[in-house]
């Protein structure tokens, strides 16, 4: 799995966990709903820290907990 796939699932994933909608997600976040969309859907696959800090924050959750999920345990090579 690559980083950015690992990313979107992740966000999805705690949306799930806390009965809350991506666009929801993006009201409290303030990260717009294309950003997110494309993010999610993997036409965005470079993301920017502030971004993915912003989610976060919208999130109630720190960066190492966003990270402590398994999806990022064995990501691919990206350096090509």
């Amino acid at each position: 799995m690559r980083t950015g796939e690992a990313v979107a699932k992740r966000i999805l994933e705690l949306c799930e966990e806390r009965g809350i909608t991506v666009n929801r997600l993006c009201t409290i976040s303030g990260v717009t709903q294309s950003t997110v969309n494309n993010i999610i859907s993997g036409r965005n696959q470079t993301v920017t820290l502030s971004t993915v800090k912003k989610l976060f924050d919208g999130l109630e959750i720190t960066i190492q907990d966003f990270f402590a999920s398994d999806l990022f345990r064995d990501l691919e090579q990206e350096i090509q």
